[in-house]
């Protein structure tokens, strides 16, 4: 039975407790992964697909409820400021979000294999201890990163869409927007599901389109960010531009949304958000949007930080009260530690002095890793155009690397193609450590 058409904070509750009990009652679930870095993207894809695809699931589903699952512990949430502007526009909060600590402890072995069917959004492989358990339990994916080749062939009745675009959020709302307009358009509010809201029936259509434009604020806060509000050269494909103009429609026909909306105002809104990271630590800006691999026996994992490398530098001094050079390379020894990381890289995007946009990378790599990182130095500088480059927080000369057998392999570049992200810079790591 589908979902009836609610709002956003009413499907997850019922998705929330739901999970629960099927659980804890050995029943099907379908769940919607998002990737274990869990940004905005990634949020609004597995939210969004969970949604509108419980709206109107297809007659031969798995099951007709879809449980958005963001990948990452709860307490986490709290290292994403630009989560917390989202729910204020989207009606929800982070409690209403079916994070890991839902999941059912490994021992207790409750969320059986079989019982699951898993949809991939934002990634095409699952990842670390649930793609060991439920890798094979994969049957979709919407994603816009490199294709790993993990997901089988016939995912049907589930989509299967592996392509560029500048946000994974795009391609799930190109894919399924047939089915939000039907369920909407379809739609009779029960005054339960109205009075739910604080809302009551004297205007059913407002309140379905205030719902509708709830939604779709999700969406465009995910959009936007990923491709800078449009602007991002080499990155904005013309599925997002689509989805874009799709979902301001949805919020020009909300009577109660439609005066207030501003693009732009809003984008700004959310990536200030995100950029106010001044108050984590050195240890959780490096958490904060991280992901990791496997390759040839040996772990990667890089970070991805909205300010300079000379920001970080500086806040693991402020926190160490010691020299600089050292603790930023023993801080993030110790981050490597925690993770059993061979290479470790961090990418920042900041605005420079002349008010460019601007990437850096910074690598540090064990010895079982300075083969890897060499050869990453070697083939990867001209197709990211990497200069070598310094930071006025460390004493380190441009360009500046230790390769000895027993220290750590580093280095920092300035990343002239500020075009390629981590989609670009990870396969490229990947590829030099399989070697």
């Amino acid at each position: 039975m589908a979902f009836p058409h609610n709002s956003i904070r009413a499907f997850l509750a019922h998705a929330k407790t739901s999970f629960s009990k099927a659980i804890e009652k050995s029943q099907r679930v379908t769940i919607v992964a998002d990737n274990e870095s869990a940004d905005l993207d990634s949020l609004a894809s597995s939210v969004l697909y969970a949604y509108i695809r419980s709206l109107s699931p297809p007659r031969n589903a798995f099951t007709p409820l879809y449980i958005p699952l963001l990948n990452i512990p709860a307490t986490d949430i709290s290292l994403r400021p630009e989560f917390g502007a989202l729910f204020h526009h989207a009606g929800f909060h982070a409690t209403d979000l079916v994070t890991l600590d839902d999941l059912p402890p490994e021992q207790e072995s409750k969320l059986k294999p079989e019982n699951t069917r898993w949809i991939l959004v934002d990634h095409n492989k699952l990842q670390g201890a649930l793609g060991m358990k439920y890798g094979g339990r994969v049957h979709g994916v919407i994603d816009h990163h490199e294709d790993e080749s993990s997901v089988p062939q016939d995912t049907d009745p589930e989509p299967q869409v592996i392509e560029k675009c500048g946000s994974c959020t795009s391609l799930v709302i190109r894919t399924l927007k047939s089915s939000w307009d039907a369920s909407s358009g379809s739609s009779s509010l029960s005054s339960s599901a109205a009075h739910a809201q604080g809302d009551s029936l004297a205007n059913d259509a407002s309140i379905s389109r205030k719902w509708d434009a709830q939604v779709a604020k999700i969406a465009l806060a995910s959009i936007l960010i990923d491709t800078a509000n449009l602007t991002a050269t080499g990155k904005v494909e013309e599925a997002d531009k689509e989805a874009v103009k799709y979902l301001e429609a949805k919020i020009n026909v909300s009577p109660q949304d439609a005066t207030r909306w501003n693009r732009d105002e809003y984008y700004e809104e959310i990536n200030t958000a995100k950029r106010n990271i001044d108050k984590l630590s050195f240890n959780d800006i490096l958490r904060k949007d991280y992901k990791q691999w496997t390759e040839n026996g040996m772990n990667l994992g890089i970070s991805s930080v909205v300010k300079p490398l000379d920001f970080l530098a500086k806040k693991g001094t402020k926190e160490s009260d010691g020299d600089k050079e050292d603790h930023f390379v023993t801080a993030i020894g110790d981050f490597m530690a925690e993770r059993d990381l061979t290479v470790f890289a961090i990418m920042t995007t900041s605005t420079s002095t002349d008010g460019q946009f601007q990437r850096e990378l910074y690598t540090q790599a064990l010895s079982a890793g300075h083969a890897a990182a060499s050869s990453f130095s070697e083939h990867a500088a001209e197709e990211l155009q990497l200069e070598d480059h310094s930071i006025p927080a460390l004493s380190e000369k441009p360009g500046a690397m230790q390769q000895s057998s027993e220290g750590p392999w580093r280095k920092i570049w300035l990343q002239k193609d500020v075009s390629k992200s981590r989609k670009q810079v990870a396969p490229l790591l990947r590829k030099a450590m399989a070697a």
